[in-house]
């Protein structure tokens, strides 16, 4: 018996609940590209794979709509790996562990991978069923997404014939999504010289933040992990003396870090004044994220003195100075569109090592000017102390288009269905439409999916009932099309 045993549309959460057993995080595909690879050899379906890992199926028109346009779908394999301080998930290795909770599925201290899971289980219940009337398809499973839409990005466009693009990524029901930000991922690395001392090692761990997607959730103002550390090592640095050892927060560039750690070495007689300011600390950003974050912790553990090697003093104020400079949260609101965020940052990852520091930031913008300049901020920023920037994973905005009849024919069915009008949303998260839109002449495309809650989290939920809803109409749509 399967956890999602029972549940409706069976043939959605049947290939869902398989989905979920098997490794795909980020950079880590290769089995879910060949479960997709033989899901569709024992079904005689035309399929294709590329050297980045994408996958492509083809499905010919249903009886009587072989001659009729064919139609993309398109949704991406890979996943955003999170789990709850203390969890021993391995997930190069372990299957979500799926729990059902009143009318929504989530995980057990995981992240649940319904970002971009239940797009992939939608085409294959689609495929899978003789039953449902579709005209030819073309169904595209990309593959690391979450790391700058990498494997969208090296895809072949020119094996697809469908010019309209129904894509699976969006996470509220009964928005249509047309169009997004661009977006870059920039990481710097700047170079870390040590020494030899003696002290009393104490570790500083920054947890218990609510974190979420970087693109959806920006406007929350929700803490960054990250970024809170560094104020904390610079201000308790204007308090005594201290030499920095590592830092390390934050797991991916477009998820708000909920935890970073530091290992900083003190003199023992020192250790009670880093008592106090991380209980005041605490204690402000509590109230100053009062209604937004409350869950903040300041958590302190110390060891024995010993030698060991810490950073020099101009690289700790180097790497303090990125933590506490480097651009976080909302930069610019559109002025054309209500409530829309053109342009923003998180610092999304920081790692110290023996030679060198990393940080990697996630820039979004509407405007190719404003993501360029934020882009040159970080660049400057670390050239400043010695260190060097490389952009990856650069994608364009999707441009919302005015005459578009896929999203005329779909806010039909739409309004057929519920007697109402959907609403048409252009997003700040980036979605792989943007590529597919500047590479195919005169695509029209729009975005839907069922609702979704915290993604990129251990909290992230998926809604039973809207899984169905969506279901339905998507099945409606491609039997207008």
């Amino acid at each position: 018996m399967g956890v999602l045993d029972g549940l409706q549309p069976a043939g959605v959460f049947k290939f869902f609940e398989e989905i979920e057993q098997i490794p795909r995080g980020s950079g880590n595909t290769a089995a879910m590209k060949d479960y997709l690879l033989d899901f569709a050899e024992k079904r005689g379906l035309r399929a294709e794979s590329d050297d980045s890992g994408n996958v492509v199926i083809f499905a010919d028109g249903t009886e009587g709509r072989e001659a009729a346009s064919p139609v993309i779908l398109q949704g991406h394999m890979d996943m955003v790996c999170q789990k709850r301080p203390g969890s021993e998930h391995d997930f190069t290795k372990d299957p979500i562990d799926l729990v059902v909770k009143d009318d929504v599925i989530c995980a057990s201290d995981t992240s649940l991978g319904g970002d971009d899971g239940i797009a992939c289980a939608y085409m294959l219940a689609i495929l899978d069923d003789a039953a449902i009337s579709h005209p030819p398809l073309e169904c595209i499973f990309t593959n690391d997404e979450e790391i700058g839409l990498l494997g969208a990005t090296n895809f072949d466009c020119t094996k697809l014939s469908g010019r309209r693009m129904i894509n699976l990524d969006s996470e509220d029901e009964g928005i249509f999504t047309c169009g997004c930000a661009g977006g870059a991922r920039v990481d710097t690395v700047l170079p870390i010289k040590r020494m030899r001392m003696k002290g009393l090692p104490v570790l500083i761990e920054v947890s218990g933040l609510l974190g979420g997607h970087s693109g959806q959730m920006i406007d929350t103002y929700r803490a960054n992990a990250d970024k809170l550390m560094g104020r904390f090592l610079y201000a308790l640095g204007n308090r005594m003396g201290y030499s920095l050892e590592s830092v390390a927060g934050g797991d991916k560039d477009n998820a708000i870090p909920t935890s970073c750690k530091a290992h900083i070495v003190v003199d023992p007689e020192d250790y009670p004044i880093v008592v106090t300011y991380s209980e005041e600390f605490e204690k402000e950003l509590r109230d100053e994220f009062a209604g937004i974050d409350e869950g903040i912790h300041i958590h302190l553990e110390k060891g024995n003195a010993h030698k060991m090697d810490v950073m020099d003093l101009d690289s700790q104020d180097h790497v303090i100075l990125m933590m506490l400079a480097a651009p976080y949260g909302v930069r610019k609101m559109s002025g054309e569109i209500e409530g829309l965020v053109e342009t923003s940052c998180n610092l999304g990852i920081v790692r110290s090592g023996k030679e060198e520091f990393a940080c990697t930031c996630s820039v979004r913008s509407s405007k190719v000017s404003a993501k360029k300049g934020l882009i040159d901020e970080i660049r400057a920023l670390s050239e400043m102390m010695g260190g060097s920037v490389r952009t990856v994973g650069d994608y364009p905005a999707w441009e919302y288009r005015e005459e578009s009849p896929l999203r005329d024919t779909m806010m039909d069915v739409y309004n057929e269905m519920y007697g109402e009008d959907p609403v048409i949303n252009v997003i700040h998260a980036g979605l792989e439409c943007g590529l597919f839109y500047q590479r195919i002449a005169d695509i029209d495309a729009v975005s839907i999916g069922p609702d979704m809650n915290d993604i990129h989290t251990y909290n992230e939920t998926l809604s039973i009932p809207s899984v169905q809803r969506v279901w339905d109409f998507l099945l409606n749509v491609l039997a207008r099309l």
